[in-house]
């Protein structure tokens, strides 16, 4: 994805609640419904061209999720950003994304290979006029090709409903730490040398979870100072 805009697409055959939860989640991504933004179940529908019933499902869906919340007498709204909320889910990632990757690695191909390393190309010329948003689109493309070959479903699955939940709670992580976006890309080579080298699976996952706490430590030193100085290591 070389575009900064998050794009989150619906299958052809799948369901209007799918449909409208692909929908929601997408301008939830896009900033287009923003932290606190009230949802109106009926306007949603109407733009749609469905009923209320699967737009009620996609809610509970996303609420599920924690990017919508639900006040009875009130209804629905985008959740506000919540800082402890972004710490679980970067130190969750952290977990999942280094198992995939690993489980992935020796899956990938000499191709596979070679679009991610001219991804992370991509994002080092992105460094001499840096901008956040399209620089962690980048990230997630690169990030994305090396833990797609995973065979666990449920693994990705969870991969990507964390992605999802940064994509709400921060725009990017690197408009508040930019010095760690030269870091990060270095990192991402030692990633790529460790897979194309065959190192050993474990290698390869501890390498790839602490390249993702690091943007976390980066963040919350730059932020809380004083948390991050007792920041338990992953």
């Amino acid at each position: 994805m070389a575009s900064d805009e998050i794009m989150t697409v619906a299958p052809i055959d799948q369901s209007k609640s799918q449909q409208a939860y692909h929908w929601i989640k997408g301008r939830i991504a896009n900033q287009d419904f923003t932290p606190g933004y009230r949802l109106v179940l009926g306007s949603i529908a109407g733009e749609l061209g469905m009923s209320v019933v699967p737009v009620r499902e996609a809610i509970r869906q996303l609420e599920a999720e924690g990017l919508v919340t639900f006040e009875r007498n009130v209804g629905a709204h985008v959740s506000m950003v919540d800082d402890t909320a972004y710490r679980y889910s970067m130190q969750a990632l952290s977990i999942l994304e280094g198992t995939a990757t690993a489980l992935a690695a020796r899956r990938l191909t000499a191709e596979d290979i070679t679009r991610a390393r001219s991804v992370n190309d991509l994002m080092v010329e992105v460094l001499d006029h840096f901008d956040p948003r399209s620089f962690t689109a980048l990230n997630q493309e690169f990030h994305s090709i090396l833990f797609a070959q995973c065979a666990n479903p449920r693994i990705l699955d969870l991969v990507n409903a964390e992605w999802g939940r940064l994509g709400h709670l921060r725009d990017s992580t690197f408009s508040f730490v930019p010095g760690r976006a030269a870091e990060s890309v270095r990192e991402h080579e030692k990633i790529l040398q460790l897979i194309e080298s065959g190192a050993p699976l474990s290698e390869i996952e501890i390498v790839a979870r602490r390249h993702r706490s690091a943007t976390l430590d980066a963040f919350l030193i730059h932020e809380h100072p004083d948390e991050a100085l007792g920041l338990p290591a992953f």
